[in-house]
């Protein structure tokens, strides 16, 4: 029997004895298609900048993922009902009194061109109006680069 008709003869004794075919994922994950009663609170998890390009070049690069919570372009009142629950970050450096949205969803910030010396990043997760869900603080120090190198 070729490896084709073999396949087909297994996919249909599964169908034919009721077997239920699915992805296998954990504790049958939410999908973002359908609405989500009583959804958990969302959690926001920030990494270390990565220790490499901190080193060499300078450059914070951040990592950063969000349970119960989905990055994306959408903001206003009218968003505030989507479900599963979405929004986009907020990043501060340094308790300057500005700060930008992120809603790419890129799963890292990246800051290049800091001056030599300790920094704090502020990344928070917000609802479609800005409302901060949950946030962290990272801190790190961004050693002097020789530019002759660059």
């Amino acid at each position: 029997m070729t490896t084709i008709a073999r396949a087909l003869a297994t996919a249909g004794f599964l169908l034919a004895a009721g077997t239920p075919i699915h992805a296998q994922t954990p504790q049958h994950a939410a999908t973002q298609f359908l609405p989500i009663k009583n959804e958990p609170a969302p959690k926001l998890f920030v990494d270390q900048p990565l220790p490499g390009p901190l080193m060499t070049r300078g450059a914070a690069i951040i990592p950063y993922w969000a349970e119960n919570f989905r990055i994306l372009p959408i903001f206003g009142a009218s968003a505030t009902d989507v479900s599963p629950r979405a929004g986009h970050l907020h990043v501060s450096i340094d308790d300057l009194p500005w700060r930008w949205a992120d809603a790419g969803g890129t799963g890292a910030i990246v800051l290049t061109g800091l001056p030599p010396g300790e920094h704090k990043v502020l990344i928070e997760i917000a609802t479609p109006e800005h409302e901060v869900l949950d946030g962290k603080v990272v801190k790190f120090t961004v050693p002097a680069i020789d530019s002759s190198h660059h």
